[in-house]
């Protein structure tokens, strides 16, 4: 663990000592190796539980492939942040690049604790850099807004689940995860049992985002620059997936009638966010819409608590991590050319931006699931295992899926195809970054099609 995390906290202090005009170009290279050298993680055999043990933190078949994310996203941040940030004044410059690598510490910490209030104070950490992104660099003035209630919404749900935590650590003596799973469970009695087992799941619904707690997701990522859209749905909605599963080994046996009014809200969010994606006109907003209805999928099949149900969970949280933050670079793209995010506004650019629009296809098909993504493959998995658990599941996440089609092949033809709108006159052509930073997105994840073992997690 050590090998990433301290080249990383190095990072952070490289970016105030190399000159600016070599600022850039030498985070972007330093991040690359560190997220190369975080490929290593992945050649251990996944049935062997916990590798590169230390004293406080660990790396298993379900956090490796998510903190590999992590470290992968830090250098197409940088990337995609370049020119929109690099004209602003020099101190602001490298604390941008200084928030974005302290993110990456924070979630490094968080994905490879072993100690549960450790994950938590790092689960409560990446607010900070994530909420001065949002606030300082944000597009317009309703940040201060999405800032709030991001904060807010976070921190709502996160005080009961340090209470539940303490009440834990009280009872089993322990909060670390490689001695928690052989303790006894707790058995859930009284009405205090049962909302100290909500507490200990809220906090991770609310940041998934459960539907019916979302409504801080949209006001979030259309408030955002590029690199905090990227971070928040490429990996920090995955801290809640991620919580969860880990959580859920403590709270064994589940009282089945405790998770049914949450998988409800999942399985109805998924119908419910699509159909919203299906009536916006701002591009951000509808992915984002998008993430809510992907994560609800996720909740539902974590909740079910079976071993297809964590599988899929796992790999439809990394396929859509890739594909969510694939995305918003494209819609970046689009908006520092048009400087609109409406999409009646910027329509038809299959015309200039021929192979821009060859990404926006491969990204929309992502989106939508098309064989044989893991997209697809994370998806079945769980709607296999919600069938199998109860057949009625299959009319909700069956239009589920057919309104995801639906406002992904929207998305594309609004954006791409038809005639150029009138006020477009003339378009800065695309850069060799841009298409290195989309093929830096969607190669990995076509390739997980050849070996889908390594985020299979624990049914490996």
């Amino acid at each position: 663990m050590l090998k990433i995390l301290i080249p990383t906290i190095a990072l952070a202090l490289t970016g105030w000592t190399v000159p600016l005009k070599q600022l850039w170009s030498t985070t972007l290279a330093y991040s690359s190796i560190i997220a190369l050298i975080s490929l290593s993680w992945l050649t251990n055999p996944m049935e062997t539980g916990w590798s590169f043990l230390g004293l406080h933190m660990a790396t298993d078949s379900l956090s490796t492939p998510l903190l590999v994310l992590t470290c992968w996203l830090l250098p197409l941040m940088i990337l995609a942040s370049q020119n929109h940030i690099s004209p602003e004044p020099e101190n602001r410059q490298r604390m941008y690049i200084t928030l974005l690598i302290s993110l990456q510490i924070f979630l490094i910490m968080a994905f490879g604790a072993t100690e549960v209030i450790m994950f938590y104070v790092m689960f409560e950490a990446t607010l900070i850099p994530t909420l001065i992104i949002i606030t300082r660099w944000g597009n317009q003035l309703e940040r201060l807004n999405a800032g709030t209630y991001f904060l807010f919404y976070t921190l709502a749900g996160s005080l009961p689940l340090l209470v539940s935590l303490l009440l834990l650590q009280s009872n089993t003596g322990t909060l670390s995860l490689l001695t928690l799973q052989f303790s006894p469970a707790m058995p859930l009695i009284t009405y205090a049992d049962k909302l100290w087992w909500a507490g200990c799941l809220i906090a991770f619904l609310v940041k998934m985002p459960l539907y019916g707690a979302h409504l801080w997701l949209p006001k979030a990522h259309v408030e955002a620059p590029i690199a905090g859209s990227m971070i928040l749905a490429a990996v920090l909605l995955k801290l809640g997936g991620y919580g969860m599963m880990r959580m859920m080994i403590v709270l064994e046996p589940l009282t089945k009638e405790l998770s049914y009014p949450f998988i409800i809200f999942a399985l109805w969010g998924i119908i419910m966010t699509g159909s919203i994606c299906l009536r916006q006109t701002d591009l951000k907003r509808l992915i984002a819409y998008s993430s809510v209805s992907h994560m609800g999928l996720v909740a539902a099949g974590i909740l079910i608590q079976t071993p297809w149900g964590f599988s899929g969970a796992l790999i439809l949280m990394i396929a859509h991590g890739l594909t969510s933050s694939a995305l918003f670079c494209l819609a970046n793209t689009n908006y520092e050319r048009t400087h609109s995010r409406t999409l009646l506004l910027a329509r038809g650019l299959q015309m200039i931006l021929p192979l821009m629009a060859a990404w926006w296809f491969i990204a929309s098909l992502a989106n939508l699931a098309l064989p044989p993504l893991p997209n697809l493959m994370g998806e079945l998995v769980i709607i296999v295992s919600l069938f199998n658990w109860s057949w009625w599941t299959i009319a909700l996440t069956g239009a589920g899926t057919l309104i995801t089609a639906a406002y992904s092949l929207y998305v594309f033809l609004t954006t791409q195809r038809g005639p150029l709108p009138r006020s477009i006159i003339a378009l800065a052509p695309s850069h060799s970054r841009e298409h290195l930073l989309m093929a830096l997105h969607l190669l990995p994840l076509l390739l997980l099609i050849l070996k889908p073992e390594l985020i299979l997690g624990w049914t490996a």
